[in-house]
């Protein structure tokens, strides 16, 4: 049984992150901080403004990426995964440059902030998303996305009002969803199940 931390950097959305996690049979541990954790993977859950996350990770980054460096597993939920990248169009605040690039306003006339289930483009295989098809739906809550400057980062898109978006990526242990996948489904506990064995082969 792989023991994941959830790290509560103060944006919420921990709980149903912790729960979907248990119920695929991971020891599951909330954490207020790093110091001395031993962990088989970590997970950066985030739901709100980036500004804010920003500041509140900054505390925790140099542990956060002692733990990315040293091949952890590490998933990036919603605004988690944006903090992945260098900053953002919606406020000041570094996020923690794991990838190059900036996280932009979604580039669409249509209603904003992007709320429901909508479909994924899987363009890159990955372990992460074994099992995982083209069109399957998850669910989205945002505004905001990634641009990444490397574009082989990007396992699948989304497409919202013409505007096409990166809704998953991955390098090495380091991913990230722009969805919420502890609210999509089977779709998304698949991508859980996936995340718990690449922390058991850890």
């Amino acid at each position: 049984m792989p023991r994941i931390g959830v790290l509560n950097y103060g944006v919420g959305n921990l709980f149903s992150v912790v729960s979907a996690l248990r119920r695929l049979g991971a020891e599951v541990e909330l954490l207020e901080s790093l110091d001395r954790a031993e962990l088989d993977g970590l997970v950066l859950p985030g739901v709100g403004n980036f500004t804010e996350g920003a500041a509140n990770v900054a505390s925790h980054s140099d542990a956060v990426l002692e733990v990315m460096g040293s091949g952890t597993p590490t998933l990036g939920i919603c605004l988690g995964m944006q903090l992945l990248f260098e900053a953002s169009e919606e406020g000041e605040g570094k996020g923690l440059s794991v990838f190059r690039g900036r996280v932009v306003r979604l580039r669409t006339s249509s209603k904003l902030p992007h709320i429901g289930w909508n479909r994924l483009k899987v363009v890159r295989d990955s372990e992460l998303l074994e099992g995982v098809s083209s069109g399957e739906w998850v669910y989205f809550v945002h505004s905001y996305a990634p641009d990444p400057r490397d574009r082989s980062i990007v396992l699948a898109t989304t497409e919202y009002g013409g505007y096409e978006f990166p809704s998953i990526v991955g390098s090495s242990n380091v991913y990230g969803t722009q969805f919420h996948p502890e609210k999509s489904g089977e779709t998304g506990r698949k991508v859980l199940r996936n995340f718990v064995g690449l922390c058991v082969r850890r």
